[in-house]
């Protein structure tokens, strides 16, 4: 087994994500704010310094035309080559497809070596599964410049069934994999036969996507201008908002000069909008079922995996195809990420096939630092399975730390119920100095062992729990479920409000110590405006009454005057590393 892992990465339209088998289960990787989805952006400023990710989009309001998205779709192709064209300027910009890409593997490398502590130069790649070799060629080449070594090109159907078949039971079937994302849409026909993945057919188009979507709908509310950043993402805002809602509000200030855009728009509208875009994806599964030589009927599933297949117009198509509602087990977002770091595993020799009998009826996880749920096993997933997550000390020198395991579907741990409680000792150290490998294991027994390794000493801790984790009256189950979706509004404003109030004490508390050490090289004029933002910030934590708004925007307020002061400090270190002999 190498002692390098593999990387699984997703490399997505819109979002990329990262992952690697860890203790024996494959996890995906989530970046210092703990997001697992990272936006496939690139800011280009104007001394040709990048920015990725959300960084990238937290630019767009000032310089759209400076913000490079959905790129994924113009790798492998001749300028003017794609019916899609961008509103940017990658010429003018310096940048190229490949670039672009290569920008953001690199992120994601990064995020990798962060997590795992180690350097790491080998991934498995998805790609869409109609992407051709210059597609694939291009994608090899921009892993090539982030500094990984591509082991395997993967089509992310494949990895799709990868994630949703690893854990079937054995015996043959066959499935039918719906991948409508930001940029590309595949589907694949596949057998699943004792472990071995068989591609039967496949039909597609790397042209049609979410993208296509936000464009029609930017359309509609200003056709003189369709392609205006801002618009396309007021546009994509809107989209999401209809998956869920019957009606969508846009409204962008200063649109443009002193006007504002305001707009309303409804599901059934936006329905009609984008039906010769769905119809488009009806002709290619029935193409793919006739290259299978299958009837729709013959199959034993049809899975959706990509943001898009939320749209319920998606998935109304999808029923109305293949003759049967569409599995939704898999996360649309994650699925293709998880298919490639099972890959990896399988490459690296670190992942056993397993057995599954039954499905757990209730969320499984711990409660992490601010009171939060931190699910790892959701609930319906089918047993036997393994979860788990990677966590850190969050005050310096915290001497233990505790694992509740917790069961539920509340976003808070105290109104969830607790299994066990596993005690780990910590070494003393900085804050994120410690790292604890927390995996679950549910056996096909309803017995749930969780193991929690401190990777510091390597010395594991593991509480077995059992038949607790499943032996639930059915009424109980209900009960929790309706009590979710009846405190469903509060319970994610207080999950929000917790983070939130978490970022203010962190920004406080570093505002303090850079103070301490830099407050009597500041101006009057310097120091006004970051006094003036910290004490607003807590009037407002010091509150009864939770302003979740406010709350955040002085976060960001407080963030933005102290910019300069973060300067500072790194300077102020730059001339002290300078004086070390």
């Amino acid at each position: 087994m190498s002692t390098s892992p593999i990387l699984g990465i997703d490399l997505g339209t819109t979002h990329s994500l990262v992952g690697v088998v860890d203790c024996g289960l494959p996890i995906l990787l989530a970046d210092e704010d703990n997001h697992r989805l990272l936006p496939s952006a690139l800011f280009v400023d104007k001394d040709g310094q990048l920015s990725v990710g959300r960084a990238a989009l937290h630019r767009r309001e000032l310089e759209p035309l400076r913000l490079i998205t959905s790129a994924k779709r113009l790798l492998g192709r001749r300028p003017g080559e794609s019916d899609w064209q961008p509103p940017y300027d990658l010429r003018a910009l310096g940048q190229s497809p490949v670039s672009v890409a290569a920008a953001i593997l690199r992120r994601l490398r990064e995020i990798a070596e962060f997590r795992l502590g180690q350097p790491l130069s080998r991934a498995v790649i998805t790609v869409p599964a109609y992407f051709n070799d210059a597609q694939r060629n291009a994608t090899k080449q921009a892993a090539k410049q982030a500094g990984l070594e591509v082991e395997r090109i993967l089509s992310e159907p494949t990895a799709a069934a990868l994630a949703y078949g690893l854990n079937r039971a054995q015996g043959e079937s066959r499935i039918a994999v719906y991948d409508l994302g930001g940029g590309t849409f595949d589907i694949s026909i596949l057998r699943l036969r004792d472990g071995v993945f068989e591609v039967l057919s496949t039909a597609g188009d790397t042209q049609l996507g979410g993208d296509d979507m936000d464009r029609l709908l930017a359309q509609r509310l200003n056709p003189q201008q369709p392609d205006c950043p801002r618009l396309i993402a007021a546009a994509e805002s809107a989209k999401r908002t209809l998956s869920t809602q019957e009606q969508a509000r846009i409204e962008i200030p200063f649109y443009r000069g002193a006007e504002h855009l305001q707009a309303e728009i409804n599901r059934a509208e936006f329905e009609r909008m984008i039906a010769p875009l769905l119809e488009r994806s009806r002709t290619h599964c029935l193409r793919a079922l006739g290259d299978a030589g299958l009837k729709a009927a013959e199959l034993d599933a049809v899975i959706l995996v990509g943001g898009c297949t939320r749209i319920p117009a998606v998935q109304r198509l999808v029923a109305e195809v293949f003759g049967r509602p569409p599995d939704m087990s898999q996360h649309p977002d994650e699925a293709v990420a998880m298919g490639a770091v099972i890959q990896a595993g399988i490459l690296e020799g670190s992942l056993r096939q397993v057995l599954l009998l039954d499905v757990t009826p209730l969320s499984l996880g711990i409660e992490t630092y601010g009171g939060l749920m931190n699910v790892l096993i959701p609930r319906n997933s089918t047993l036997p399975c393994k979860a788990g997550e990677m966590f850190t000390n969050a005050v310096a020198n915290q001497g233990e730390m505790l694992i509740r395991v917790l069961q539920g579907e509340r976003e808070m741990a105290a109104d969830n119920w607790e299994l066990g409680r596993v005690l780990v000792p910590l070494p003393a150290g900085a804050r994120g100095s410690a790292r604890v490998g927390v995996q679950f294991s549910l056996d096909a027994n309803g017995i749930l062992e969780v193991l929690a390794r401190d990777t510091h000493s390597g010395e594991d801790r593991i509480l077995q729990i059992e038949n607790s984790a499943v032996d639930v009256s059915d009424e109980r189950v209900e009960a929790m479920i309706q009590s979710s979706v009846e405190h469903a509004f509060e319970d994610m404003h207080q999950r929000q409000w917790t983070q939130a109030t978490m970022k203010s004490r962190e920004l406080l508390e570093g505002l303090d110590a850079a103070l301490s050490e830099l407050g009597p090289a500041l101006s009057a004029e310097q120091a006004a405006p970051i006094h003036a933002a910290a004490a607003q910030l807590r009037r407002l934590l010091e509150q009864q009454a939770q302003d979740l708004q406010a709350l955040k925007q002085a976060n960001q307020r407080l963030d933005e005057v102290t910019q300069e002061l973060a300067v500072m400090l790194v300077e102020r270190a730059l001339e002290q590393a300078g004086d070390l002999p």
